[in-house]
């Protein structure tokens, strides 16, 4: 049997930009979550690589004076620990020409829960936490294959600033 949500189905759902939150929190990231922030990156990023210890390595190294980590949980979910379903990582982004900036580092939201108000209050978080940080902008990059998501920063008033490619040279 489907499930029903106020705003209709699950597909109906997700034919709206916008529908409903659910039973979700958002918290700061603990050490306990990066088992399962792993399998998101995997699964909705693409990052097969992205390995438990590898999350857990990037956990220990957060600098909490400059960055924050910042995960959505079902609370309908999971029996013995927090269900996991969406992150956005911010940082302060301090350059010389320009004025103080976070930067979104990355965000995701698991493909079920998409469509249900939970980046938007990921990004909403993470926008508090740059303005009480000092921060006058944020900012964020994105995959240029990743139009949905566009679509839904241009909903939050975000606005496509310049066009540029990325560079990485392995060391």
């Amino acid at each position: 049997m489907e499930k029903h949500y106020p705003c209709g189905t699950v597909e109906e759902s997700k034919k709206k930009y916008y529908s409903y939150a659910m039973n979700i929190t958002i918290r700061l990231l603990k050490y306990e979550d990066c088992a399962q922030l792993s399998k998101i990156f995997q699964n909705e990023l693409g990052y097969s690589n992205c390995s438990q210890k590898t999350v857990e390595n990037g956990f220990n190294k957060l600098d909490g004076k400059r960055e924050a980590v910042f995960v959505a949980v079902d609370l309908d979910k999971g029996d013995f620990e927090d269900y996991i379903c969406g992150v956005v990582h911010i940082e302060l982004y301090n350059v010389l020409y320009m004025e103080n900036m976070a930067n979104v580092l990355g965000m995701v939201v698991a493909e079920e829960y998409q469509r249900h108000g939970i980046g938007t209050m990921l990004l909403q978080k993470a926008e508090n936490w740059a303005k009480e940080n000092s921060a006058m902008k944020i900012r964020l990059n994105s995959g240029a294959n990743r139009t949905k998501a566009h679509k839904f920063y241009r909903a939050l008033g975000y606005e496509n600033e310049k066009m540029q490619m990325r560079f990485i040279k392995v060391l």
